[in-house]
């Protein structure tokens, strides 16, 4: 088993046999896991004779686990990884274990900022920031700026003019520096990359693609170009993106909950994807050369909103990666690569639906052509992790049914495998998030990085109560959106609302009366119902009964404040902040007086993606 942890081959590449066998070994561990689970549910439900609904109840309850048991089988690896193996990262990224962290740079890297009416002030800063610490570094000659731009309203092109006009001026002796606007933005973000592949793309080795709200200091960003240098079979090299620091309650403590279950997660599926590794869009490496030659999307053919352009373009390009011969790795390495969260549930949404509608758009594309098994399977695992939503919605619309058309239902179900069950579902559910907490708190330095022991419990009994009531928030949202899919009614790409805002009641309730409306549904229907089945539907009713408060709440700058000043959901770079970090004046650092450097944004609602 040591030599599956720990092989490595030539260039930086996990041996083929190595990775075969760990595939196996985690396909036999994810294999097993579901048929246990479904082998479970049926048998509860034998008691009483199987009826033809309960026969569709198990069919939707299947569909919901392959994305449960992967998670928690990639926790449990990872948790293994990080208490055990001597070098975590090396054991699945072995272009560790040999880099050279002082190799000098031989070549040319585009950094591409992609624009799309983003409030400038922000980007100015964080690519400023970025270059100066290149130019600390003594890097800068080896770089060269592009903005890319598809924006369509005239006062955010005057801005973006005027900034690159800025950039020239001050950084133009030390590195080129190019602004483009597409007067069509066709294919939105893939064709705007394919756009400067076409025209400029022949002059550089390799291309760092960034978002408007995406910041990376200067050491990760050479280090994924000294690693990239190195290893020449490599075509994608992703680093593993944290959020930044922030004020607004909700992404504050969605990004602890994420950095809690990152690492452990990241770990572990890296540790069986291997070579053919996620690309996540932003805050990573294009070998431009193979990208060029491989990795052109295709327009999908026919009618209806999964036709036309790829929107989540980024996997397809792994995959396209792959295919071609080259490896995508990812670099779970934690720090030096950020993004800015979406500061409300009502902005969450949106952007989730966007990569839904993206993400269905892969049906069309499950029969490529030379595609690696494991790149096929990503590709309907992706559809999975939406699909997953209107088969939980549906089992729970039945199951409700089940109980109106018989009056005995409860009875007809076995009691102790039903614990059995939910136990073992929750218990996968929140694996991730548990095996890194266990890691943190058995390590002095990353306890203190966190805030202590006592606040990373609280935060984390804080951050249960958060995704609980989150999560059958974002399913109805997802089945709502697939149905309207359904019905050839895509959604739309608009700009990113980034500054923490409050949400108005009237946009919280045109967003979320359909969560609101099932919450209200589902309380009186079990509030109808004996005690017994009252207590374990709240976690389904609760949330969205009080979606509209809750994204009332959590964007609310007061509640912001309080959650950074009472340390809770402290990520390391509040802690110990980098001084890049710094030098972006973000008002949630400790260094900063957040009530001076605080600005609420006036609410500007974007088209509706739905």
């Amino acid at each position: 088993m040591s030599a599956v942890f720990s092989s490595r081959g030539q260039s930086g590449a996990s041996s083929p046999a190595v990775a075969t066998r760990r595939r196996l070994v985690f396909a036999a561990l994810t294999g097993f896991s579901f048929l246990g689970l479904a082998a479970l549910m049926f048998a509860a439900m034998r008691r009483g004779g199987v009826q033809p609904l309960e026969s569709v109840m198990l069919g939707l309850f299947l569909v919901t686990l392959p994305w449960l048991v992967i998670g928690f089988w990639n926790a449990v690896i990872g948790l293994v990884l990080m208490r055990f193996s001597r070098d975590p990262l090396a054991a699945v990224n072995p272009m560790l274990a040999d880099e050279a962290s002082d190799s000098p740079l031989e070549t040319s890297t585009a950094i591409l900022v992609c624009l799309r009416n983003e409030e400038i002030d922000g980007v100015a800063l964080s690519v400023e920031t970025m270059l100066e610490g290149l130019l600390r570094e003594g890097a800068l000659a080896h770089f060269h700026l592009y903005l890319l731009s598809d924006s369509s309203w005239p006062e955010i092109i005057a801005q973006e003019e005027r900034l690159a006009c800025s950039l020239q001026a001050r950084w133009g002796g030390d590195i080129a520096v190019t602004y483009r606007r597409r007067a069509d933005n066709h294919a939105f973000k893939s064709g705007n990359i394919a756009d400067f592949c076409q025209r400029w793309g022949r002059g550089h080795d390799f291309a760092l693609v960034l978002d408007a709200d995406s910041f990376m200091e200067a050491p990760a960003i050479l280090r994924l170009v000294r690693l990239m240098q190195r290893h020449e079979r490599v075509g994608i090299l992703q680093s593993l993106v944290v959020g930044l620091p922030t004020m607004s309650a909700f992404a504050r403590i969605f990004q602890f909950g994420m950095r809690l279950g990152m690492r452990s997660y990241t770990l572990g599926s890296a540790w069986w994807q291997g070579d053919c590794g996620p690309y996540w869009g932003h805050n990573a490496l294009l070998r431009l050369k193979p990208f060029m030659e491989h990795c052109h999307l295709p327009e999908l053919g026919g009618r209806g909103p999964l036709s036309g352009p790829i929107l989540s373009h980024d996997q397809v390009e792994a995959v396209m990666m792959r295919r071609a011969g080259y490896e995508v790795r990812v670099l779970p390495v934690e720090g030096g690569s950020f993004e800015q969260n979406p500061p409300d549930l009502v902005e969450f949404i949106r952007r989730d639906l966007r990569w839904c509608h993206g993400n269905m758009q892969y049906l069309k594309l499950l029969t490529m052509k030379g595609l690696r098994p494991v790149s096929r399977m990503q590709l309907v695992l992706a559809i999975l992790m939406f699909v997953g939503s209107p088969a939980w919605v549906a089992f729970m619309v039945l199951s409700a049914g089940l109980f109106l058309l018989h009056d005995d239902y409860l009875n007809q179900f076995d009691p102790a495998l039903g614990a059995v069950l939910f136990v073992s579902v929750m218990s996968m559910v929140f694996a991730p998030k548990f095996a890194t907490v266990f890691d943190i708190l058995a390590t002095r330095e990353r306890r203190q990085a966190f805030g202590g022991a006592a606040r990373i419990v609280t935060g984390v009994a804080g951050e249960i109560v958060f995704s609980m009531l989150l999560a059958p928030v974002m399913a109805i949202a997802h089945t709502v959106f697939l149905a309207k899919l359904a019905m050839g009614r895509g959604g739309t790409w608009s700009a990113q609302a980034r500054q923490l805002h409050t949400v108005p009641y009237a946009s919280a309730i045109r967003r979320l009366w359909p969560q609101t409306l099932f919450g209200v549904a589902g309380a009186v229907w079990f509030a109808s119902m004996s005690a017994l089945a009252v207590l374990p539907a709240l976690p389904v009713v609760l949330g969205p009964l009080l979606a509209i408060p809750f994204t009332r709440i959590t964007a609310a700058p007061f509640w912001g404040r309080a959650a950074l000043l009472s340390g809770l959901w402290r990520i390391p770079e509040e802690t110990e902040p980098p001084g890049d970090l710094l030098r972006l004046g973000l008002p949630a650092l400790p260094t900063m007086a957040p009530q001076e450097h605080f600005q609420e944004a006036a609410y500007v609602e974007a088209p509706a993606a739905e």
